[in-house]
């Protein structure tokens, strides 16, 4: 049985939802996809775009990733472009 990798920092290039600014958040290797879409939420919730009580939806190479498995299951790597969108069932995302 082979032991698990330490975590590593990642950092990203991340947009999120409406705004306009691309940001580099750092996450660890082990968040899970649900934490990486709060910590890009944080910087930009409430500030440049309303906060909705929506749940949110990561992308990642055109994909929408499953909350659940972590940075490094979904193949994030150093500088990989990140979106987060809300998620409203009401619309296409």
């Amino acid at each position: 049985m082979t032991a698990a990798a330490e975590p590593q920092l990642v950092p990203l290039n991340a947009i999120f939802a409406e705004d306009f600014v691309q940001i580099l958040v750092p996450v660890m290797s082990n968040n899970t996809v649900a934490e990486l879409g709060e910590a890009i939420a944080h910087h930009v919730e409430g500030r440049r775009v309303p906060k909705r009580d929506l749940p949110k939806v990561v992308f990642h190479d055109g994909k929408r990733l499953d909350p659940s498995i972590t940075v490094a299951e979904a193949g994030i790597g150093p500088l990989d472009h990140i979106r987060v969108e809300y998620s409203d069932d009401s619309r296409e995302i």
